[in-house]
């Protein structure tokens, strides 16, 4: 009986615990911070992991706020097949065509991210120490969504292919596995984005493109693996789990060709590009008056209000973000 009991709970904490997983969200904002230019680091710095730690933010909240989940995936092959020519990418047309509702039944994560960036210029104009930390926490989450395959199909989580649980096979027990000895993060500089409707569309699509290739080569690669090499049982914060072995893991991803290095990779420059592209489209404000500021007591107790709702499980009783 309890034997039963344990593998139920395995089961479970796989089937629900899986996003862009807590670890590599973290390590993409964290990781963006260091694209910037001196004039942003300065204020972006010594903010590093609250950053980092709030990423995951928008998950919290996903148990909180109702219209939530819709802002982290797009099922783009609802609209037909690639390259989609009947989805318009503008959110206007987009709702004049297909209408809100259906269109958050999909998903709006593209869309979602042009809004995010709004709210953060906003931020930087006011010079709002709390929003700007608040939003490109959050902003970095809905790029690093928009990043992964699975997000943008809507056989997110091989539920179509008898495939449950590959999508925390590839966004969080991949990066888990292999992030901090195999991949490498630096890169490059912050880029001025002229167009960021497109640019972050232009992600979307590649993640759609990688999505068959995320589905397809665990498929073919399952069958070159008993079940007791494919699964293994881990300790993880005092729970034993099963899930997909290191051996099965690494084999996936030299299958994938690095496919999600590549993707947090460009997860991380795009995350940086965009918190300066907010900057410079606010004018360039200076920062080093905000460095050293903190939360006020009311700040600090709305994000203690999400972890405990996230916790719990249940509703935020006070102000929820829209």
């Amino acid at each position: 009986m309890k034997r039963t009991l344990l593998l139920v709970t395995c089961c479970l904490y796989m089937s629900d615990c899986f996003c862009w997983g807590f670890f590599a969200h973290q390590k993409i904002n964290y990781y963006a911070v260091f694209l910037l230019p001196p004039e942003m680091l300065v204020f972006y710095k010594p903010n590093i992991d609250f950053i980092a730690e709030h990423a995951v933010d928008p998950d919290k909240r996903r148990y909180a706020v109702a219209a939530e989940g819709p802002r982290h995936y797009i099922d783009i092959d609802h609209y037909g097949k690639y390259p989609y020519p009947g989805l318009p990418h503008g959110w206007k047309d987009a709702v004049a065509k297909f209408g809100e509702d259906s269109l958050n039944l999909s998903g709006i994560v593209p869309w979602h991210v042009q809004n995010m960036l709004s709210r953060l210029t906003t931020a930087f104009k006011e010079k709002n120490f709390s929003k700007i930390l608040k939003m490109s926490a959050e902003l970095g989450h809905y790029i690093s969504d928009a990043h992964v395959p699975l997000h943008a199909n809507s056989n997110h989580n091989g539920q179509f292919t008898n495939q449950k649980g590959i999508h925390g096979f590839w966004e969080s027990r991949v990066p888990e596995l292999l992030a901090e000895k195999e991949f490498d993060f630096f890169i490059g500089k912050a880029q001025y984005i002229a167009n960021p409707g497109e640019y972050i569309w232009a992600r979307v699509m590649e993640s759609a493109r990688a999505s068959d290739s995320v589905l397809s080569f665990e498929k073919i690669l399952s069958n070159s693996f008993a079940a007791d090499q494919k699964y293994s049982f881990e300790n993880r914060n005092g729970i034993l789990i099963r899930q997909y072995s290191s051996a099965f893991t690494i084999a996936y991803n030299r299958k994938l060709h690095g496919m999600v290095e590549r993707r947090m990779r460009q997860a991380i420059a795009t995350t940086a590009s965009f918190w300066y592209t907010a900057w410079v489209n606010a004018g360039q404000p200076d920062l080093r008056s905000l460095s050293k500021q903190t939360f006020s007591a009311a700040e600090a107790g709305d994000l203690n209000e999400l972890n405990d709702a996230w916790r719990n499980g249940g509703k935020m009783i006070g102000k929820q973000e829209e």
